[in-house]
């Protein structure tokens, strides 16, 4: 655990009714007690018997239901799971509180290892992708391969449009931010995270809008909620400082799988100009950039997304069971 993160009191036991969370047409939840932590899996049915596992890591601030439109498209293609990170969506936070980037890596190889489905088709968007990093480097046995959509990986120059979230993790800014912005609807929230994290916001239909603003209604009410995101936020800066075999420009090179590297162009938070960086440092990877998708590739353009991992499936295995270096 980072020095600056602190133990918090388990909340899992004293938390308020709530408003349940959505579950989409095929789709199922359930809840995976594991030592420390307690996990929201979402699942939908595959197409068939027999389909290789799929796992799917969201982002900051997001759920498993980032991933619902992906994982519909890829139904005939794998089994799909995905899973709340700890104090998101519908999962408790964590029992010692640890919200950092290896906290989370750490929950995921957790839930894989007691479930026995690995290795799987790993996925991770933003923080997710980071954790998702991590987790390949460190348990290659439980990734078949890698798909990384818009990865919170360290940038030396952040963007100004990403400053704000940073600063979401600057101790004592999520506290005064709530205060601030006390008298902003759930309708006024969503527009603007819809703003900063789609390439065109107006791709979102009214009924993803509302749906939207009804769990960001229910998340609001939960007394965690700023913390987890304050914690998560801190976590990914404190990745993003550490050096040696720990560093996750280290760990991106030790990764085995086969790697899909997916980049908007018009992502305000993860800078475009680290795709190349990434297509770099991932020593088996395909790069696939999309010049209007911003910083959730897989929810504005799910098929293309989709299209992309189907290939990378399809790509020929070198002799060490790894699929050769290409770029698209």
């Amino acid at each position: 655990m980072s020095s600056t993160e602190s133990p918090s009191v388990p909340a899992a036991s004293v938390l308020p009714r709530v408003a349940p969370v959505r579950v989409g047409e095929g789709e199922r939840l359930r809840s995976v007690g594991l030592p420390g932590v307690t996990l929201t899996v979402r699942s939908r049915r595959p197409a068939r018997e027999g389909l290789p596992p799929a796992l799917y890591v969201h982002g900051l601030g997001g759920s498993s239901q980032n991933w619902s439109s992906l994982m519909a498209e890829l139904a005939d293609a794998v089994d799909s799971e995905a899973v709340d990170l700890p104090g998101f969506g519908d999962s408790p936070p964590p029992d010692d509180g640890d919200y950092s980037v290896t906290g989370h890596a750490r929950a995921v190889i957790r839930y894989l290892d007691a479930a026995g489905r690995g290795p799987v088709h790993l996925f991770g968007n933003s923080l997710g992708g980071a954790v998702a990093t991590r987790v390949a480097a460190v348990r290659p046995d439980l990734v078949r391969t890698l798909t990384l959509v818009s990865p919170a990986l360290p940038e030396l120059r952040i963007q100004r449009t990403a400053v704000p979230t940073g600063l979401l993790g600057v101790p004592g800014i999520a506290a005064l931010f709530t205060r601030l912005t006390r008298e902003w609807t759930a309708e006024q929230r969503v527009r603007g995270v819809m703003g900063l994290c789609y390439g065109d916001p107006g791709r979102v239909t009214p009924e993803a809008f509302q749906q939207a603003v009804e769990e960001l209604e229910r998340r609001l009410r939960l007394p965690y909620f700023w913390d987890a995101m304050a914690r998560s936020a801190r976590g990914i800066i404190n990745a993003y400082t550490l050096g040696g075999q720990h560093g996750l420009w280290r760990q991106a090179e030790r990764v085995l799988a086969p790697t899909l590297l997916v980049y908007g162009g018009r992502d305000q938070l993860v800078g475009f100009r680290m795709a190349a960086r990434a297509a770099r440092a991932f020593r088996h990877s395909r790069l696939v950039t999309l010049p209007d998708a911003g910083h959730v590739a897989m929810m504005e353009y799910p098929d293309v997304v989709a299209g992309a991992f189907r290939e990378l499936l399809a790509q020929p295995a070198g002799a060490d069971g790894t699929a050769p270096d290409a770029r698209s």
